[in-house]
């Protein structure tokens, strides 16, 4: 089956943050969304430390910066990064990402951090995608995602549109997971220690196809692009071919299929396990996902925070968890959500990039 190239392109008008803008947004029953922190300019990922202390990085500020609940201003920790993005905290160290490098630092007690020291200066060119993203596995490895350079096409280098594992003893790189076009949220299940990870389907197949994908992400496997989107369908509309096999037979015995989607060109961008004990039980090791938002298809989708039910470590479903971002008649947006972190209290902490608001949800019982 042929597929006929279909872009649509819209993009609601842009609200600017006010008091009303959290009023609008709606949570389940017993949760509430105040405002951490806001004025951040381009806020996208997040890692929060031991002590409670905030780490976000700023892509168009090109910096780092540290920040607490109430603050009167964040502190710039790190500046002059040019295509920052990445950040990690582990063993009290932060590690950070911009298109060729990976840098690390230890953290101070005073929420600065050290030295800079480059540990990574040739990762691959960056592209239509050229924002990495870094999570630590459980065994202390730690995970690099290079998008694909163009919508569909082949790639010259291996380590593009792939997911690396670096271990950082021996410095030794190898490519993890291939065939993920935009993969830039991934995390481990806190109990069976899978990774899982949101990556970002085509833009040529109109507004429908292809759902943005939640993929079980495993040593080896390869997740379809450029050959295939959705549940291992070949993407006729792509002018690319596998080499060892055609690509119908390619796509449907050689590539992994998504285990749950989501609406198409939402733009998924991160995933976060709930491993905190301050919301109910039943959200226990369920995840929560960020959908910053469409550009590209008729009718507006996404502008969300989806939780995926899990149940013994396989997801059974979804369902809205934070909205409100767009307008009832989808023609205004209140802001574009990107990074996901939890506080040391089990509050759920969310980036929005365009106003540079960050804001929390938290339990309060059955208190609406």
């Amino acid at each position: 089956m042929l597929h006929k190239v279909e872009s649509n392109v819209f993009r609601p008008r842009h609200q600017p943050f006010s008091e009303d803008v959290v009023k609008r947004l709606k949570v389940p029953e017993g949760f509430e969304v105040s405002v951490f922190a806001h004025d951040l300019g381009n806020a996208r990922m997040m890692a929060v430390a031991d002590d409670g202390t905030l780490y976000v990085t700023r892509p168009d500020e090109k910096d780092v910066i540290a920040l607490t609940e109430g603050a009167s201003e964040p502190r710039v920790i790190a500046s002059g990064l040019e295509g920052i993005h990445g950040i990690a905290i582990r063993d009290d160290r932060i590690f950070l990402a911009t298109v060729h490098a990976v840098m690390a630092a230890d953290l101070n007690e005073d929420g600065t951090i050290g030295k800079l020291e480059t540990i990574v200066d040739d990762l691959p060119d960056g592209g239509q995608h050229g924002r990495r993203t870094l999570a630590f596995a459980p065994d202390g490895a730690l995970h690099i995602n290079i998008g694909s350079s163009c919508d569909a096409c082949f790639e010259s280098n291996d380590e593009k549109a792939a997911n690396l594992r670096l271990d950082l003893k021996d410095k030794k790189r190898t490519v993890f997971a291939k065939g993920l076009r935009n993969m830039l949220g991934f995390d481990w299940h806190p109990e069976t220690r899978v990774m899982w990870g949101v990556d970002h389907g085509v833009d040529h197949l109109g507004d429908e196809l292809p759902g943005e994908e939640l993929n079980r992400i495993e040593q080896g496997k390869h997740y379809g692009w450029p050959f295939c989107y959705g549940d291992r369908q070949p993407d006729w509309a792509s002018f690319t071919m596998p080499e060892d096999a055609p690509k119908d037979e390619f796509c449907r015995t050689k590539t992994v299929g998504p285990a749950l989607t989501f609406d198409a060109h939402a733009s998924v961008i991160n995933i976060r396990f709930y491993n905190a004990e301050q919301f109910p039980e039943e959200y226990r090791d369920d995840a929560f996902v960020t959908l910053r938002g469409s550009a590209n298809r008729s009718d507006p989708a996404g502008y969300k925070v989806v939780r995926v039910m899990f149940d013994k470590g396989e997801p059974t479903g979804k369902e809205d968890f934070l909205t409100g971002f767009l307008s009832d008649d989808h023609q205004s947006e209140y802001g574009r959500i990107a990074g996901l972190a939890i506080t040391p209290e089990g509050s759920l902490l969310i980036s929005e990039d365009t106003n540079g608001v960050i804001y929390k949800v938290s339990y309060k019982g059955g208190v609406k």
